[in-house]
């Protein structure tokens, strides 16, 4: 048994989900459920990213409080996440006491630390808004490649910035051009560990390769110290003498969260929160010391966040916490060939979106078309040909033409049969293979290995021709049901991480836990009422959807 940290990013709470950032969060899902059927202890967080200017906007624009604007929102995620079936062990807020309470022990030592100073340094401020400005809400031009650019970062080259560098700034909100006013701020020196945080990026080689290069650029061309605070209205306040009128940066209590949260998880078991984090060096637990692993899954522009930042912050805290083991980035999603845009409104909307189609369809084609290793392109034509084809035309058919089978003409009950080696041991080395590939982050070639025994499966049933022996050689007929029954059970588990519903009615079907290992159906068991486990989808949606998306976003 080992001890499993998942952490899925944090959604900004200051508008919608999209498609986007599902695809980039799905993962952490299958990982949770994985590792739970294996037998491991699964602590899997996240939550909604309430503080910081952009809530603080969006309050100001509808005229409501943050507190209003980012409850909003967390509750309409909560409910998305639920529809598509995330398993979370805890989802909460960054508004919430937990997490506010948390960040301010953790800052508190933190400031006592070699890695914190103080420093006077220039904070864009905007004469038409009367407000200091995040740095991600200063555009202008970036000094490293030409390209525009936000304050925190290039998205074109990928270059960390400061607000101060950018050539011609101006506001994000209003457009004016902004001055820079001096402000103390409390400062972590990130250039004092370059060498813990090399030593971290280059000892994981298992990251993927966006982490791993985007991680090495950013030592490479040196660390820049970050400020810790900053003069804003909303946001946790700072624990420190002399700064009761400023806040804690976002990114300095964001990432903490998935420290807040898996306390909070862990709210009855304080012992298993520190042993989860490393916190009892090298105590052992039961006699046996425990493996402990930690994921963090979120999307290409938050890899420095994940890979620099949260562990610099875990390292100035002093107190021993267990840095990263494994970075799941995605790229990037696109939407019919075009960049999906929030302020365009060019998007497919999660919220929308739900009620109109299964959540095992959404979860399969982002996980099986989605942008593990490169960018990739949302076509509602290729997820209609996806849940046609792959759902329903090769799984849902094998297990609708065997069960149904057995229903209609073997009185429902599953035969006696001799069991196929070949096919018990196929399914044995799928459970081992699936389970590496899940655990290395390839999803997509485990959905793919998992397909390919599908249509493996098809083929065996076409072959044997049941609706032939059953008149002409009984027991042949019965192995060949038996069998089937024996590779639906095998198949509802290995695809329980990845289609949660689907497998949750098959194995209610056939009495079988998620257990990751082969599951065995007896002869003699009694198959209840069963249902088509997939709607054909019309190709009229096509047509549909991207209407509806032209309507939305047009030109």
């Amino acid at each position: 048994m080992r001890d499993i940290l998942i952490g899925g990013a944090w959604p900004y709470a200051n508008g919608s989900l999209h498609i986007g950032h599902i695809a980039a969060l799905l993962p952490a899902d299958v990982l949770a459920r994985y590792h739970r059927a294996a037998g491991d202890k699964v602590c899997y967080v996240s939550g909604s990213d309430c503080h910081g200017t952009p809530v603080a906007l969006r309050a100001r624009q509808e005229g409501k409080t943050p507190e209003e604007i980012s409850g909003r929102y967390h509750r309409e995620f909560a409910e998305c996440f639920r529809k598509l079936g995330f398993s979370y062990d805890y989802y909460g807020r960054t508004s919430s006491e937990e997490h506010k309470e948390f960040v301010k022990e953790f800052h508190k030592k933190l400031y006592e630390s070699p890695f914190a100073y103080e420093k006077e340094v220039p904070q864009a401020y905007c004469e038409n808004c009367g407000s200091f400005l995040a740095d991600r809400f200063v555009r202008g031009t970036c000094p490293e490649c030409g390209g525009e650019a936000r304050g925190d970062q290039c998205d074109a080259c990928g270059t960390v910035l400061e607000a101060e560098s950018l050539e011609n700034p101006v506001c994000a909100v209003c457009g004016s051009e902004i001055s820079f006013r001096s402000s103390r701020h409390l400062f972590i020196a990130l250039g004092r560990m370059e060498q813990e945080l090399k030593n971290l990026v280059e000892s994981h080689e298992n990251w993927r390769k966006n982490a791993q290069t985007f991680s090495e650029r950013y030592i490479r061309e040196g660390l820049r110290d970050r400020a810790l605070t900053r003069d804003l209205d909303w946001g946790i306040e700072v624990p420190h003498a002399g700064y009761e009128n400023k806040k804690i940066y976002i990114w300095a209590e964001n990432v903490l969260g998935y420290l807040s949260s898996s306390r909070a998880a862990l709210k009855n078991n304080p012992e298993a929160f520190r042993q989860l984090w490393g916190l009892d060096g090298e105590k052992q637990c039961e006699d046996e010391k425990t493996e402990i692993r930690h994921y963090y899954v979120h999307g290409k522009d938050n890899i420095p966040f994940h890979t620099i930042i949260l562990p610099a912050l875990l390292i100035a805290n002093g107190e021993g916490w267990r840095l990263p083991d494994e970075i799941i980035s995605s790229e990037y999603l696109t939407l019919e060939g075009k960049k999906i845009s929030t302020s365009r409104n060019y998007a497919v909307w999660v919220k929308d979106i739900m009620d109109r189609y299964d959540g095992d369809s959404l979860r399969y084609y982002l996980l099986a078309n989605g942008p593990e290793k490169k960018d990739a392109d949302f076509s509602w034509r290729e997820f209609v040909n996806s849940h046609n084809g792959e759902l329903l035309g090769a799984y849902g058919n094998f297990i609708n033409r065997s069960l149904v089978f057995i229903q209609k003409y073997l009185d429902g009950t599953v035969p006696e049969g001799i069991p196929n080696q070949e096919l018990k041991a196929e399914t044995d080395s799928l459970y081992a293979s699936v389970g590496e590939q899940i655990e290395r982050g390839r999803f997509k070639d485990a959905l793919d290995d998992i397909f390919e025994f599908v249509r493996k499966a098809n083929k065996y049933f076409d072959s044997r021709q049941p609706w032939i022996t059953r008149d002409t050689d009984q027991k042949d007929c019965a192995d060949t049901l038996y069998n089937c029954v024996q590779l639906i059970a095998g198949l509802a588990v290995l695809l329980y991480p990845f289609l949660p519903f689907s497998s949750e009615r098959v194995c209610g079907w056939l009495q079988l836990s998620p257990e990751w290992k082969r599951q065995q159906v007896e002869p003699g068991y009694r198959l209840p009422g069963i249902q088509v486990l997939f709607q054909r989808l019309d190709k009229k949606l096509v047509e549909e959807e991207n209407e509806r998306l032209e309507r939305a976003c047009p030109g």
